[in-house]
């Protein structure tokens, strides 16, 4: 037979037999104990008197004691790990595991021992530790709500075929543990707001605190005493009046709350469903929420969480604002070289003397805002493309700024003023085949300043006459002055004079007769 444990009472029982007459014999008949052990209880209780039916007998206290002190341990049974005993229990602390204790006992103090010895040693340990006894917390009506993320299953979208990884969001409320989910595709700033602002008007009101975990869409960085919040999640909390708690770090018992409705959602609603997209699964768990999650009796409470939602909690919640507060995320940023900051894979300029400084950076859903500091510097329109930029004007050096005004049409406005043959050399170096020839036209234009507009329409127009429709060409007649000098015959006059009869000039049949 098996060891055999006995409690006070076996051994109270056996001693009113013994009281009675029985045998030890008759005591092992009845299965109450072996002969062995009735033999042994036998004589501690002679010698302790309780065999005299006047006497009264022990309470359970004092045959406990007479019984721990009268069966002294055999000496196989004290452990040879008994002198390492104080070098186990720290390792154990530590977390090292049985295993790596056994072995580093082989290796530093020649232990030859089996792994068993360890194994019993350490349960031994355990079993002298007080346990750890975790206070479970009550909450008043609206006290608080819990949150959390849980993962959630990959979604194939049925008409674009694409395959997305999902997370759900879950706020539970402590008191009458009714609670929203939705499903959502990642877990940012922008998400974590949303689903809060979703869940208050699912709720219609809000409560007073909300019990967290540390996640970096809410904790900048945790800390027992005095953790970091996100400046967005900050704002949210001071739009909708409540107060956040987060949890000590590595410490989810406190949210066990929120932990169970995760666990429940997991178990209970993901299984054997199939969903069309995204939407289709938030109009599903929405659906599940309102019917069987919210209508079963809960195992705490003993209440449907809808009917104690409905008649206690609901009508002690903080009322929505009449305009809810606008989320938006804030982020800090850094000044490029080019004068523009990067937020969610867009651009947007900031003053160009600005360069590589830090900025905050709010946005909202259609907006976006620049501070340095607490003083606005910028804003901009949101975009949305990826790559995209948003460029202010004045935002760029002068250099810049005249490189993008001086475009296509704005160079043949500036020409025209000068005069016809500026636009027409102007229109000639536009129309290269090869080359984009705008820096040429805009250096052709800035001649003026030099030079003044009618110098440099003679030039251009000398330029056009003798094709030499370049930026060289037109600053090298300037420079020398060749747009000052008296204008050469034309090329059809002196042709006319040869055609006409010229001084050399025969006729065919004049060299033919002679």
């Amino acid at each position: 037979m098996s060891k055999r444990r006995f409690e006070m009472y076996h051994y109270r029982q056996a001693l009113v037999r013994m009281r009675q007459g029985d045998s030890d014999r008759d005591i092992a008949r009845s299965r109450l104990m072996g002969r062995k052990k009735a033999a042994q209880l036998r004589g501690l209780a002679a010698l302790h008197g309780w065999l005299i039916p006047e006497t009264a007998l022990p309470d359970d206290a004092q045959l406990a004691e007479v019984l721990v002190i009268g069966t002294a341990l055999p000496a196989s049974s004290i452990s040879t790990l008994e002198p390492w005993r104080a070098q186990i229990a720290t390792w154990a602390d530590a977390g090292v595991s049985g295993v790596r204790i056994h072995q580093a006992l082989k290796e530093r103090h020649g232990y030859s021992g089996s792994y068993s010895s360890v194994y019993r040693m350490l349960a031994g340990i355990g079993a002298a530790r007080l346990p750890e006894v975790p206070l479970r917390l009550t909450f008043k009506p609206a006290e608080a709500a819990q949150v959390d993320f849980g993962a959630g299953p990959v979604i194939t979208d049925v008409l674009s075929g694409e395959m997305m990884k999902t997370w759900f969001f879950v706020m539970t409320l402590c008191h009458s543990r009714h609670q929203y989910v939705e499903f959502v595709p990642n877990q940012t700033v922008a998400t974590w707001l949303a689903c809060h602002r979703h869940a208050f008007e699912w709720l219609n009101g809000v409560p007073g605190r909300l019990i967290i975990d540390n996640p970096k869409c809410a904790i900048v960085r945790a800390c027992i005493h005095e953790p970091e919040v996100q400046r967005a999640y900050a704002e949210c909390a001071e739009g909708y009046g409540f107060k956040i708690d987060p949890c000590p770090p590595r410490d989810p018992q406190k949210k066990g709350i929120v932990e169970s409705g995760v666990k429940y959602v997991k178990r209970n609603f993901l299984p054997l469903r199939a969903f069309r997209d995204l939407a289709d699964a938030n109009r599903q768990v929405h659906a599940w929420v309102l019917g069987e999650a919210g209508n079963r009796i809960h195992g705490t409470t003993r209440i449907a969480p809808l009917t104690l939602f409905a008649e206690v909690e609901r009508a002690l919640l903080t009322p929505l604002p009449d305009v809810p507060p606008e989320w938006a995320v804030w982020a800090q940023v850094k000044v490029h070289r080019d004068a523009h900051v990067q937020f969610d894979k867009c651009f947007y300029s900031a003053p160009f003397k600005l360069a590589g400084q830090a900025l905050w950076l709010k946005a909202s859903a259609n907006m976006i805002w620049l501070y340095r500091t607490h003083e606005l510097i910028a804003t901009h329109a949101r975009r949305t493309h990826p790559g995209s930029r948003a460029t202010a004007p004045d935002h760029l050096p002068p250099e810049a700024l005249a490189w993008n005004l001086q475009d296509v049409q704005w160079c043949l406005k500036q020409a025209e003023q000068v005069g016809p043959a500026c636009l027409t050399l102007v229109r000639a170096l536009f129309a290269d085949k090869v080359l984009i020839k705008l820096r040429a036209v805009q250096g052709v234009l800035r001649l003026a300043k030099t030079y003044g507009a009618s110098r440099l329409e003679a030039a251009c127009a000398r330029a056009n006459r003798f094709g030499t429709q370049s930026l060289r060409a037109v600053k090298s007649m300037l420079q020398k002055g060749l747009d000052q000098q008296a204008e050469l015959p034309a090329f059809d006059s002196l042709a006319a004079t040869y055609t006409e009869g010229g001084r050399f000039c025969r006729d065919t049949q004049t060299l033919l007769t002679h």
